[in-house]
């Protein structure tokens, strides 16, 4: 299993310099290497392939003009092609029906909000005995090491983001059955909402801490000093980067709190069931702000990934379940509620429920971790769930992520 260690950098101001060399040398060559294969299309000719691209690279460090290339590692440059190969992969599987559909791949621009490089296993790079990153032509940069890498890493890649933050990320191999933790007792269903963040189908109710509404006041103040400044101006810089902060730190805020919760979840409970959630269609209406501060894809992400982890069982019912229609007593469909009832008593039986705890439970019964009124499963055996995005960090700083993801 591959996982994805992320670290906080603190480099030097001629580090600093170097990084930004190297960044602009990756996207130049990522943009050169778009613009030819774009001609190409444009003129009708075959596909370029990354053997042409690379040949071309090299070529371009011997002319007058791309002499400059020379100045960061080779290996820097040559990853920028495989990241284009990796774009137009993503695109064309997306059009054939193997993954969701994504756009074509894009130049980019020094102004993007993230930069980054990779460095592969032939660049040389390596850890200090001093626990400092060396990288080639850039130095030994000091490193906030908030835990120990599992295992020789395979890869790195050093990230600024639009805070002015570096960070360091590794790919390492871990064995999944070294970190499975000791069975459980306990199943639970999850109800996702936004008056509250999670009801639990035991009752418990996890009060929503809106983290972008109590934060909303500073970015303001933030985002109105950044519109009075002039642009191009240093101050206008400066203003840009506070409200970077603001935004990270706000983000940084939410990733904690998802990781508490989910990490309290995965040890208390064998297995999980939570309800697939259209994200998408829930942020075109008016409660789109809510429901992007709430961060519930992030969530369940971290959910799936430390389940596999874990040792443990994540289920996903379908969106159309009627959980919230049905009585979680007698099972009796009592059709659909208004958002503002938040209370319902059941026709059939007389019982009085709390609709997210109603549906809680319901979401727990429909994944098969309940045993029904006539003592039947409800649906059969447990599915293994799919690895995908998650994250930790420690004091603010995220540190690790898992694979497939970033």
């Amino acid at each position: 299993m591959q996982l994805r260690y992320q670290f906080r950098l603190y480099p030097t101001a001629g580090q600093r310099q170097s990084l930004a060399r190297a960044f602009g040398c990756a996207r130049v060559v990522y943009n050169d290497a778009l613009r030819a294969r774009e001609d190409a299309r444009a003129a009708g000719l075959p596909f370029v392939p990354s053997a042409v691209l690379s040949k071309a690279l090299t070529a371009a460090k011997r002319t007058e003009e791309r002499a400059w290339l020379a100045e960061v590692s080779s290996v820097v440059l040559q990853q920028s092609l495989r990241d284009l190969d990796t774009a137009y992969r993503n695109f064309f599987d997306g059009l054939n029906g193997k993954r969701p559909k994504m756009g074509a791949p894009r130049f980019k621009s020094r102004k993007d909000n993230r930069q980054s490089v990779r460095f592969t296993a032939n660049a040389r790079w390596s850890i200090t005995s001093g626990g400092k990153l060396a990288l080639p032509k850039i130095g030994e940069l000091k490193v906030r090491w908030s835990r120990a890498l599992p295992s020789t890493p395979s890869t790195v890649t050093v990230v600024k983001d639009a805070a002015e933050r570096y960070f360091a990320s590794f790919v390492v191999e871990t064995n999944p059955a070294t970190d499975l933790l000791p069975e459980a007792n306990g199943a639970v269903g999850i109800d996702l909402g936004l008056t509250h963040f999670a009801v639990l189908s035991d009752g418990t109710k996890i009060d929503s801490p809106r983290f972008l509404r109590r934060a909303e006041k500073k970015l303001k103040k933030a985002q109105r000093n950044l519109s009075r400044k002039a642009k191009g101006s240093n101050n206008r810089g400066k203003a840009r980067i506070k409200v970077a902060r603001a935004h990270a730190k706000v983000a940084d805020t939410r990733r904690e709190f998802h990781h508490q919760l989910s990490t309290r979840l995965i040890r208390e409970n064998q297995a999980i069931a939570v309800e697939t959630l259209s994200v998408k269609g829930l942020a075109r209406t008016r409660m789109a702000k809510s429901v992007h501060d709430a961060g519930w894809s992030s969530f369940v992400d971290m959910l799936e990934y430390k389940a596999i982890k874990a040792g443990r069982t994540l289920v996903k019912i379908g969106r159309f379940e009627p959980t919230s229609q049905v009585c979680s007593a007698c099972g009796v469909k009592d059709g659909p509620k208004p958002l503002h009832v938040r209370e319902w008593t059941c026709r059939e039986c007389g019982t009085t429920h709390d609709r997210d705890v109603n549906a809680a439970i319901n979401i727990k019964t429909a994944a098969g971790l309940a045993v029904a009124a006539c003592g039947a499963r409800v649906r059969p055996g447990l599915v293994p769930a799919q690895r995908g995005e998650a994250g930790t960090h420690r004091d603010g700083h995220p540190t690790a992520v898992g694979i497939p993801a970033l």
